[in-house]
């Protein structure tokens, strides 16, 4: 097995100790050492799983005492998500925060009247599906599909298209855990795609840059208990 398949295999053997030990935010996890005996690996891969972790907001790192949770996955979150593929797809978010906000930036600068019609009809599409009780993941991959098609780089689009399996799941669990919450969250979620599209549509490049980059950073937390 790879060190990469390994720190996978730690990443969701921590979140497990986390949810099936009821260990809540302020905890302290295991020792690295105990982690290491536990899964059978070096200290090494450990340290790069808690790595992961605490980039993706569910541990934090305290300088000598160890690494305390932060938030817990939502437990609806599994119902989408299995263990395995956890570590890969929250791992998505960072690459999306590169690609997704030089996207929405490159549209701003680039689309054309067209293609803001195209924009502003999928956000249209969204916000109807989000405000009924249907599923609303569809029509929200087509808004971020349509921003990073406006770049006028085909690249763009094949990197996008390159995540589309992790981004997907992500976008049904989304919708689902901010249904189960009070309807500001909801509420919050179609507002973030709002400020993308009007940044687009007054071509102002940073805005839409700033725009997206908070809507995925939102969207990371709203994957977690208690962050709303």
């Amino acid at each position: 097995m790879t060190v990469q398949r390994l720190a996978d295999k730690a990443y969701s053997g921590i979140v497990e100790i986390i949810k099936a030990d009821s260990l809540d935010v302020g905890d302290r996890l295991p020792s690295e050492s105990r982690l290491a005996e536990l899964f059978g690996i070096s200290r090494t891969i450990v340290r790069e799983a808690l790595v992961r972790l605490a980039s993706d907001g569910i541990t934090e790192a305290r300088r000598g005492a160890g690494s305390f949770v932060k938030s817990r996955p939502s437990d609806r979150l599994m119902t989408f998500l299995p263990m395995a593929e956890l570590s890969s797809t929250l791992g998505s978010y960072e690459v999306r925060f590169v690609l997704e906000a030089e996207a929405a930036r490159l549209a701003a600068a680039r689309r054309s009247p067209e293609e803001m019609a195209e924009i502003q009809f999928a956000l249209d599409q969204l916000r109807a599906a989000m405000l009924s009780n249907e599923t609303a993941d569809a029509e929200d991959m087509e808004l971020h599909r349509r921003i990073v098609a406006a770049t006028a780089n085909p690249a763009f689009t094949l990197a996008f298209d390159a995540l589309t399996g992790d981004i997907e799941r992500v976008m049904r669990a989304g919708v689902d855990i901010s249904r189960s919450r009070p309807p500001h969250v909801l509420g919050a979620m179609l507002r973030e795609h709002e400020m993308i599209v009007e940044a687009i549509r007054a071509q102002d490049c940073d805005g839409a840059a700033l725009a997206m980059r908070w809507h995925l950073w939102e969207g990371r937390k709203r994957l977690m208990p208690g962050e709303l």
